[in-house]
């Protein structure tokens, strides 16, 4: 069963209660999802939800993948699946299919988002999408395991994915990644 509208808006309002100064920044993607008009499909315009996924070593490397698409380095993540019934869950789902590594180990260090984002993308025709915007919502995980290698990439999305130290982390792919490294550890 894919996720609901009313379930995105709790997220989304779940994480303006953490992060109150990114209301206002935020205010059109809350606006449309009270809409009710299935922001979880890719097929929804001008709107349509993405998950991002920052997992992290005990040292503080950040796992980062080479998106073929848009030739730059980022977090892991991707479109939501109709099966997807947790936004958790399909960052995580995300970051296994593109990466290769095992799920076993991985785990959320928290349900609430460590950034949430809105932005524009181009118009795609070679896949019947006109522009429109990502509601990105991206969640920070840990390994317990000190070394964790990358499996067999998702070669039609990645082109690369390697573990980088925070600094480097931070210039490629923003202040974002901070907060994913300062997420409490819930490792059981």
């Amino acid at each position: 069963m894919a996720i609901s509208d009313s379930v995105i808006a709790s997220v989304l309002a779940a994480y303006l209660e953490r992060y109150p100064d990114e209301a206002e920044q935020l205010s059109e993607p809350l606006r449309l999802l009270g809409e009710g008009r299935n922001f979880a499909s890719r097929r929804s315009f001008p709107m349509h939800v993405t998950v991002g996924a920052f997992l992290v070593r005990d040292d503080a490397e950040v796992l980062l993948i080479e998106h073929l698409a848009y030739g730059i380095t980022l977090q892991p993540g991707g479109h939501l699946e109709p099966t997807d019934d947790d936004l958790c869950t399909a960052a995580l789902r995300e970051l296994t299919e593109e990466t290769g590594l095992s799920p076993a180990g991985v785990l959320p260090a928290s349900q609430t988002p460590v950034y949430i984002e809105y932005g524009q993308v181009p118009a795609r025709p070679d896949k019947d999408e006109p522009a429109h915007h990502h509601l990105d919502i991206g969640f920070a995980f840990r390994t317990a395991h000190a070394r964790v290698d990358v499996g067999r990439l998702q070669e039609s999305e990645v082109t690369g994915a390697a573990w980088y130290p925070l600094a480097v982390a931070e210039r490629l792919v923003g202040h974002r990644v901070g907060r994913a490294v300062s997420a409490p550890a819930r490792l059981g």
